[in-house]
């Protein structure tokens, strides 16, 4: 028999046994399955790279949710996006911390070809934009201001005067982001084409994977760790990535964030948990079991208005782990964001990781970065929006997220409110409007969301 340290038996007849008590196990109507069997594989490595949103995954580690599961888990920093995403498909790793794109491009073959799936989305925002102190000073002059102070959100429209007279010289203007499927390239790119920017297409029909075509800024990769040293050396003017990486620029004194993707998308989905599909047919308990450690983290990370967030913050700053400054880490994950040296600004929900229903793998998600491939030609020809669903819902996978809410409400730990509804509707959020350029989403209707941009391919465009 397993025992978690919370004492709650994953034995036959549980549910049952509830019954016969009269204990309500349901989520809205759903009627919970409590037992989950012994995990089938117990020793487990999972990837991540040095970003403070890697943080549920070193929290269910030193709180010991993993090991209440039965788990034993080995945590392993990677160098890059595309060793982490090799590391699962081949083995090496059971699972990661990746980026939203990943398993989408990953299974529809952009890049390499596996099938990449994730029951748990990690967070909600977390990245900025950050541009190099000369940049800053040429964009000044056109942001408005207030008691001193520039407006936010500070809109692309203010670089594009920078860029055009840098292009008029006959020179790049070159930016950073971290991988070609990452959220960071697909909110660098909207905030640069909102403001009249043209970040390039990418065409991998005709062998083309630079996203340079057409580009008036040219975006290329760079690992997040390296962002801040690439900057300074001049090599990039700009770059998108996620924290840390920001605010050590502020505290290098080489550059200025100038937006937040919060501010670009309000409450945008960032990171997600990947497993190769392989992994979660033949290990199924083990699947559901390292959900629940993951959720547990989650709310842990958020509840009580962030308590515990100084204890995260100290947790991240291990060389193991994110390994900056508490003082770098603390800067953003504890409810602020500094822009200019010394114009810090309160943004509760910079980092979120379990409010919002945030852990809750929606179909809609993946949509907007199937969307955002679309828009770049990272996916050459016209999509029907049922293809777009299909993909979705082969890629995203609520149900091992269900099993794993409704095991830990079981418990005790956690409560049907935490949860969304379970239902044919919980896959899609409602409609979204809070992007810069007020353009809405809707993930049901992918290819009518495309029209609505001046910039990008939709219809039946090919490169």
């Amino acid at each position: 028999m397993f025992l978690s340290n919370d004492k709650a038996p994953f034995i036959p007849g549980f549910a049952a046994l509830c019954a016969v008590f009269g204990l309500a196990l349901t989520v809205g109507t759903a009627a919970v399955q409590a037992q989950i069997g012994a995990p089938e594989k117990d020793e487990l490595t999972f990837g991540f790279i040095k970003l403070t949103d890697m943080a549920p995954l070193a929290v269910a580690y030193e709180n010991g949710y993993f090991e209440d599961e039965g788990l034993y888990v080995t945590l392993e920093a990677q160098a890059n996006w595309k060793v982490l995403l090799d590391g699962v498909i081949d083995g090496q790793l059971d699972g990661a911390h990746m980026l939203a794109g990943q398993p989408l491009a990953a299974t529809i073959g952009f890049g390499t070809r596996a099938h990449i799936v994730t029951p748990f989305s990690m967070d909600l925002n977390g990245n900025a934009i950050t541009v190099s102190n000369a940049v800053w000073e040429q964009m000044k002059p056109h942001v408005p201001m207030a008691d001193g102070k520039p407006v936010h959100p500070i809109e692309a429209d203010y670089l594009k005067p920078v860029v055009d007279a840098q292009l008029a010289a006959g020179k790049p203007f070159n930016m950073g982001m971290v991988f070609p499927v990452s959220t960071h390239n697909y909110e660098l790119r909207y905030w640069l084409a909102a403001g009249g920017i043209h970040p390039g297409f990418y065409a991998p029909h005709k062998g083309d994977t630079s996203g340079q075509i057409q580009a008036q800024a040219r975006l290329s990769v760079t690992p997040p760790p390296q962002m801040p040293a690439t900057l300074e050396a001049g090599t990039i003017q700009g770059y998108c990535v996620g924290e840390p990486w920001n605010q050590q620029a502020v505290f290098m004194g080489i550059g200025v964030p100038v937006i937040t993707d919060y501010e670009i998308w309000k409450n945008n989905p960032e990171k997600v948990f990947g497993l190769n599909m392989a992994f979660t047919e033949q290990y199924p308990n083990t699947t559901v079991r390292i959900v629940k450690a993951l959720l547990r983290a989650a709310r842990w990370l958020d509840e009580d208005d962030n308590a515990n967030r100084a204890a995260a913050v100290k947790m991240l700053s291990y060389p193991e782990y994110v390994g900056a400054d508490e003082e770098v880490i603390a800067n953003s994950m504890t409810g602020s964001f500094e822009y200019e040296r010394g114009d810090k600004r309160e943004i509760p929900d910079f980092n979120v990781f379990f409010r919002y229903f945030a852990t809750y793998p929606y179909y809609s998600d993946a949509v907007w970065y199937l969307t955002q491939m679309r828009r770049w030609g990272q996916i050459a020809e016209p999509k029907s929006d049922q293809w777009y669903l299909d993909v979705a819902r082969s890629v995203y996978l609520p149900d091992i997220y269900q099993q794993a809410a409704e095991a830990l409400i079981a418990q005790g730990l956690m409560s049907a409110s935490d949860f969304p509804d379970f239902d044919s509707e919980s896959g899609f959020r409602p409609p979204q409007d809070e992007f810069i350029d007020g353009i809405s989403f809707d993930g049901r209707t992918p290819n009518a969301y495309l029209e609505q941009f001046p910039i990008g391919l939709k219809g039946d465009e090919v490169l």
